[in-house]
């Protein structure tokens, strides 16, 4: 299963890389690699070969301009594997926010048949804006996010918190919910050493892997 979970964000996210390299081909066909690489927010080395592999597919074509420079030109069947990518992007994208709607609503109705009305998310993430948007109807309310990383005051309308300390104690939560994308599992771990492990809740999606000791028998519900 691990495996399959990997090969699947490798894909989705040469689909996401592919399509940012197309749009931007497009926009300007006398992008340098240098100039692709920081558009893309990737190493040179993988703009190159993400590059060779659009040559190799017939989505590209290159062509040679003055001062030693190449221009890249989208043939009729790279325009159209754009599109299709853009689909896909698009498919997936939906796709991940109503899962992870789905799965923290799930969460937070469990919350709420237990009491526990004052939750903090761990993670300024997309996770916990769709996390704030699941709360609506189930009677519970994120009062804060947690993450040692940010420095701004607030995200999504929501106070951040560097700490479990720092939150005030009439804010002080019944649970904490995983929102972290970068390393979820060290989140989990680390508040589990300091919480009860029933008290920490994270959706299926994160693939937390849960120690037989600190098993809580809700995670993921």
């Amino acid at each position: 299963m691990a495996n399959g979970k990997f090969d699947a964000q490798n894909h989705n996210q040469m689909v996401e890389t592919t399509l940012d390299l197309l749009d931007a081909v497009a926009e300007d066909e006398t992008i340098s690699q240098r100039g692709l690489a920081e558009h893309l927010g990737v190493a040179l080395g993988l703009t190159n070969a993400v590059l060779k592999r659009c040559v190799k597919k017939g989505l590209l074509k290159i062509s040679q301009i003055p001062a030693k420079r190449y221009a890249y030109y989208l043939t009729p069947q790279g325009f159209a594997e754009k599109s299709r990518l853009t689909a896909e992007y698009l498919s997936h994208s939906l796709q991940f926010y109503r899962t992870a709607r789905h799965e923290y609503t799930e969460i937070f109705r469990y919350c709420a048949t237990r009491g526990w009305r004052r939750v903090v998310v761990v993670g300024a993430t997309e996770l916990a804006e769709i996390a704030s948007l699941a709360t609506t109807g189930t009677d519970v309310t994120i009062v804060g996010v947690l993450d040692p990383g940010r420095n701004e005051a607030a995200f999504c309308d929501l106070p951040v918190f560097q700490t479990l300390e720092a939150i005030p104690p009439a804010q002080r939560p019944h649970a904490v919910v995983i929102t972290d994308l970068t390393d979820p599992q060290s989140a989990y771990d680390k508040l589990t050493d300091l919480l009860p492990a029933d008290r920490v809740l994270a959706p299926k999606l994160v693939r937390i892997s849960v120690a037989p000791a600190k098993e809580s028998g809700v995670h993921g519900q």
